[in-house]
């Protein structure tokens, strides 16, 4: 993979600011730090147009973050297909998604596929399908994992997994496996983009219990620690996925006011609700990642547009020989053959 010729430095001043929005988390995940932050970004960054003619994947895209982000792509010229396990019910997104573009004078070419991504056999027919098209020549420049559950008592997947577990990572690394034949014919290079929490900040990497089968199942507790898991491995999926010319990023969107919230966390809402970020401010480091040129570096977490620490405490920071054991564990789970 060719290395990013450059990323974009703020100020000492700057940066400085930005450590303290993000250590405080009540302000730097709020509305505030992302107004704060934004007025230090480019104007020109992501460029407009910068997708045209660029073709994007967005999992979960009928609603919140998923809906937001398939928006800030459709603006600058993607193709959109929107990953959604009831095309029925993402329907009300599209007609808004079509609607807000229309009002600026721009339309979308938006595509609703049905998959489950927690179900290996959606995930696998879709991937082979997608893959078929265009003659067997389809290209795939974007993708974005933001497809999220967060089930209050634990649920497996049709193959047996804890479901945010298989949702959250074991799916979005079979997708990505399926689909880079496309990903490889990207001409710009393809960027594949995971979408965290910042509460994965509040686990240890869970090598020991990946599945969550023993303890008191949470919900907000097995999101969170999936999400870790999304981070730790993100380094060692850019190994795996660098060969392809494809480039792996993680970000978390801060406090994001979004059904999704609503319906899993809805006292956490109430009593956040006028700290919490607009979806599409949410969605905005996403988009930047997907579109920003060049592109930043591989592997790494995200967050307001700057690379993120891992983790903030000892605590919760893998041992040596965690992240590559939790990989030996995925990869078998994921079915992946190779390194």
């Amino acid at each position: 993979m060719t290395a990013p010729r450059h990323v974009r430095q703020t100020s000492a001043p700057d940066q400085g600011l930005d450590r303290v929005l993000d250590r405080t988390v009540l302000l730097g995940y709020s509305r505030l730090g992302y107004a704060i932050r934004r007025r230090r970004w480019a104007a020109d960054d992501p460029r407009p147009g910068a997708l045209a003619g660029q073709v994007a994947v967005v999992t979960g895209g009928g609603s919140g973050l998923g809906e937001a982000t398939v928006l800030g792509l459709a603006r600058l010229g993607a193709r959109v297909h929107i990953l959604v396990r009831s095309p029925e019910r993402a329907a009300p997104a599209v007609a808004r998604i079509e609607r807000q573009l229309g009002e600026k004078g721009s339309s979308a070419d938006l595509r609703v596929e049905r998959c489950d991504v927690s179900d290996p056999a959606a995930v696998g027919a879709f991937a082979e399908e997608f893959c078929a098209r265009e003659g067997g020549r389809a290209r795939l420049d974007v993708l974005v994992h933001n497809a999220g559950v967060m089930p209050p008592e634990r649920t497996e997947s049709v193959d047996g997994h804890e479901l945010s577990v298989a949702t959250h990572v074991l799916g979005p690394i079979r997708l990505t496996e399926e689909l880079l034949p496309a990903l490889r014919r990207s001409e710009r290079g393809a960027r594949v983009i995971l979408v965290a929490s910042g509460g994965m900040y509040t686990q240890r990497l869970p090598v020991d219990d990946p599945e969550f089968t023993r303890g008191d199942y949470q919900g907000a507790v097995a999101y969170a620690r999936s999400k870790r898991m999304q981070v730790e491995l993100a380094p060692r999926l850019d190994r795996r996925w660098s060969p392809h010319l494809v480039s792996t990023y993680v970000m978390h969107p801060g406090w994001a006011d979004t059904p999704g919230l609503a319906s899993s966390l809805p006292v956490f809402r109430t009593l956040s609700r006028p700290l919490l970020r607009p979806p599409e401010a949410g969605a905005d480091t996403t988009v930047w990642l997907a579109s920003t040129d060049p592109a930043p570096p591989s592997g790494t977490f995200w967050h307001d547009r700057r690379q993120r620490p891992t983790s903030y405490r000892s605590a919760t920071r893998p041992g040596p020989g965690e992240a590559e054991e939790l990989w030996r564990w995925t990869a078998a789970a994921a079915g992946l053959s190779g390194p």
